[in-house]
């Protein structure tokens, strides 16, 4: 079955970033609640990057016939780094070693790497947002950071006609969804055999 909008964007941007990325971080992968577990778990990963749909901002129509819409989409990128034990300064700017990224310079990057891209799938283009800091803690005399950086892309949903159900062509539609869950659906719009030209010429002389 085909991923819906959602998963495919967020896909589209880990796959950059871990390209993108390379060295600079340990993890790049779908946000799978790493960020809830127990910090000194967390601080194992770090320097890593975690991505994850955060809804829909706003949706309008786009055609007086209600069925077409212009969505906007939000998606986070979760950014976590071991700061400098040396210096706090120093490890959000990054250290001499390789290993000392530091957060602002990875925040740069992420931005770098996505703003105004496509991706190749079904979007216009990301546009940068907010930056907000998750948290700024210690643990076991390591400051760990970790901030969410999120963009914006505006993507076309379209509605189903009045009174009408999910007509699934095959098992890569979309809508197939609701016949794997035994849902209601109406049967798919027979293809077109041929046109009867004739039918209209019947009596003209």
């Amino acid at each position: 079955m085909a991923d819906v909008i959602y998963t495919v964007v967020e896909r589209a941007i880990v796959e950059r970033l871990r390209t993108g990325l390379g060295k600079m971080v340990r993890a790049c992968e779908s946000y799978g609640g790493e960020l809830d577990d127990d910090l000194a778990t967390v601080v194992t990963l770090l320097p890593a990057v975690w991505v994850t749909f955060g809804g829909i901002e706003k949706t309008v129509p786009v055609s007086t016939a209600r069925r077409e819409f212009r969505s906007t989409g939000i998606w986070v990128v979760m950014i976590g780094e071991k700061t400098n034990v040396r210096s706090n300064v120093a490890g959000r700017r990054g250290g001499p070693l390789l290993s000392e990224v530091g957060t602002y310079p990875l925040l740069y990057a992420v931005r770098r790497l996505l703003s105004s891209q496509d991706l190749g799938v079904a979007i216009d283009f990301l546009r940068p947002g907010r930056v907000r800091t998750l948290f700024n803690s210690r643990v076991a005399q390591t400051p760990v950071t970790a901030f969410a950086a999120e963009f914006r892309a505006d993507f076309i949903e379209n509605a189903l006609p009045m009174d009408a159900w999910p007509a699934p062509t095959g098992a890569d539609d979309l809508d197939a969804l609701f016949t794997r869950y035994g849902a209601h659906t109406d049967a798919p719009d027979p293809d077109v055999a041929g046109i009867d030209v004739t039918a209209d010429l019947v009596g003209k002389p």
